[in-house]
């Protein structure tokens, strides 16, 4: 005869037995889930690894996860490290890296040639832009410095610009200056020349425009050098990734840099990221005229041609990268998020010349550094 009592321990042991072998089946799969996450960081054997160098304005794309599991979907783990590009052109120790992704096309033009590349991409380009505050662009406008652009836009007329940092303006001798009386000389804010892209991008637009075309002898160089040179060197202290100056910028705000020199990218990745560092009466300037930063990937070895494929051609891809606030080689992805986010960057760039070739830009840079 079965008690009742008997029955209802058995019951209750049966629960705890099931309930133990619950946990421990729980367990098992927490244990698999970590070590496999453990094993994909470290590598994946499935994964073939490429290992790049780039400029340091795409770290974060290349860090981000969705980007890495789109490559891994190709079969691809892609690991990078970030160096300027002058750097990446000159002194970076390419033998380790199956492709080398700098900022600009100069420097790629040299890396093509010094290695022999059969061929470069370019999935992605970002124009150089002026990031300011709307009294400043109030002020700015009384002096013709920026004008109504074709589109949406507003243009910064370097021109102008360079007319009045010839005769040392300071902001507080502009007539009725009432938001921005600072004793300062009326200048953009950029990085160091020694080190940066953007800089260089820089002088590839204020040479443009002191020399009436692209600079492409040395008595062109001569002639710029006096001009351009003083835009850096009456900033004082330069900082050497454009992440510095811009940083100061959302951060500091017009205190400190009423203008600097930046990426389009960098001002759309804010504004995508929602993070509130893009305030009301923060705004772009497009300089007339303005050159395009395209970030051009040079392989390396045969799995650097891989990853230029699939960042020239995957849908997915394309779409990450203009998230980031890169225009890419399909338009439809940066006009869908500039769109989506309400962002006011025009839909083509007009008035864009290209840099000096790759020697002259190094020897007017070479010449500005001695300066220093």
């Amino acid at each position: 005869m079965i008690r009742i009592g008997d029955l209802l321990h058995e019951v209750a042991e049966v629960k705890r037995l099931s309930g133990i072998a619950l946990a421990v089946v729980l367990l098992v799969g927490v244990v698999f889930a970590v070590v496999r996450g453990r094993s994909d960081e470290a590598g994946s054997p499935d994964l073939e690894t490429v290992r790049g160098v780039i400029g340091s304005e795409k770290l974060a794309f290349f860090a981000d996860r969705r980007v890495k599991d789109a490559f891994a979907r190709h079969g691809l783990r892609v690991e990078v490290d970030p160096a300027g590009s002058r750097q990446i052109a000159t002194s970076v120790d390419l033998d380790r890296y199956d492709f080398a992704f700098p900022s600009s096309a100069p420097a790629a033009e040299q890396l093509q040639r010094a290695r022999g590349a059969a061929r470069t991409y370019a999935p992605f380009s970002s124009p150089m832009v002026v990031a300011t505050f709307d009294p400043i662009v109030e002020l700015l406008t009384a002096q013709g410095v920026v004008r109504q652009g074709p589109g949406r836009y507003r243009v910064f007329d370097v021109a102008r610009y360079l007319e009045l940092t010839a005769v040392g303006t300071r902001w507080d001798q502009l007539p009725a200056n009432t938001d921005y009386p600072a004793r300062k000389n009326l200048l953009v804010t950029t990085t160091d020349p020694r080190d940066s892209n953007s800089a260089a991008m820089y002088l590839a637009i204020t040479s443009f425009v002191a020399n009436g075309g692209v600079v492409s002898s040395p008595d062109a160089e001569a002639k710029v050098l006096p001009v351009v040179g003083k835009l850096f060197l009456e900033q004082g202290y330069t900082q050497s990734s454009t992440d510095g100056p811009f940083e100061d910028y959302l951060s500091a705000g017009m205190g400190k840099t009423p203008l600097v020199l930046a990426y389009e990218a960098q001002f759309v990745d804010r504004v995508v990221r929602g993070d509130s560092t893009i305030r009301p009466g923060m705004t772009l300037l497009y300089p007339a005229p303005t050159v395009l930063s395209k970030h051009t990937l040079v392989p390396l070895k045969p799995a650097g041609d891989k990853v230029g494929e699939l960042l020239t051609g995957d849908p997915e891809l394309g779409e990450l990268a203009a998230t980031f606030g890169f225009r890419t080689a399909d338009p439809r992805y940066f006009r869908q998020v500039v769109e989506e986010h309400a962002v006011a960057v025009p839909d083509t760039v007009v008035d864009v010349v290209e840099p000096p070739s790759y020697e002259t830009l190094e020897r007017m840079l070479e010449a500005i550094a001695k300066q220093y």
